[in-house]
């Protein structure tokens, strides 16, 4: 079958196209992807609106069996084994995700706040913007929904760009002013810590945000 090279937020993956070279997609406007175009790989669904820069020409992949896929409402709970960082029983969780399709184009931002047995969810419709613009927007829109700024944060979310801006010190090239409007905002929390997680890898929370953003870009409001 078929795949054609893209560029899918911080990686480059080959997507499933027809004969055309359009993509493939189901009936949730998901598309089959593979990280490295080997026989055997491993399949993945990914939202095709997040997919960019399509290069080369289509080369046939024999992929393998598909990633396992989470179908139920993921329920509020603690992150589990398959996220990099457990945030203690204490802790406010803050999932968020943001996208633009096209990439630039329409965007919003989705967030879920979880607090014990307490959850928000958040679909937020942003307007034109990038999805670097949407994936820091998400950040400040859940973290300025906490009241409580003396209790543990823990920020997850799937873009290294957002992370290495708010937590390693990552000079901001683009998007400064919102970057400093958010640093503002880190800094009025006692304890702030932000877990990169796997994007599209069964991660119940990350997944439903990806699910908020989609739901906001198909409204536009």
């Amino acid at each position: 079958m078929p795949f054609v090279r893209y560029r899918f937020r911080d990686s480059d993956v080959w997507a499933k196209v027809d004969e055309t070279g359009t993509l493939v997609t189901d009936r949730d406007g998901r598309v089959e992807i593979v990280y490295k175009p080997a026989p055997g790989a491993k399949t993945y669904r990914a939202a095709s609106r997040n997919l960019t820069s399509p290069s080369g020409s289509p080369i046939d992949i024999a992929v393998g069996e598909a990633a396992p896929e989470k179908t139920e409402k993921p329920k509020a709970k603690p992150a589990t084994a398959a996220t990099p960082a457990t945030a203690p029983a204490d802790a406010i969780q803050v999932w968020t995700d943001g996208g633009a399709a096209p990439n630039p184009g329409p965007s919003a931002a989705g967030v879920v706040i979880v607090d014990g047995s307490n959850v928000i969810e958040i679909s937020q419709f942003l307007g034109p913007g990038t999805n670097q613009t949407a994936e820091l927007t998400a950040i400040l829109i859940g973290l300025t929904k906490l009241e409580q700024k003396d209790r543990p944060v823990f920020v997850y979310s799937d873009s290294a760009y957002s992370i290495g801006l708010l937590s390693q010190n990552w000079k901001a090239k683009a998007n400064v002013e919102l970057v400093m409007k958010l640093r503002a905002v880190c800094a009025q929390f006692k304890q702030l810590a932000f877990v990169k997680v796997a994007g599209h890898a069964g991660i119940p929370l990350n997944e439903r945000t990806d699910e908020l953003v989609g739901e906001a870009i198909r409204r536009g409001h």
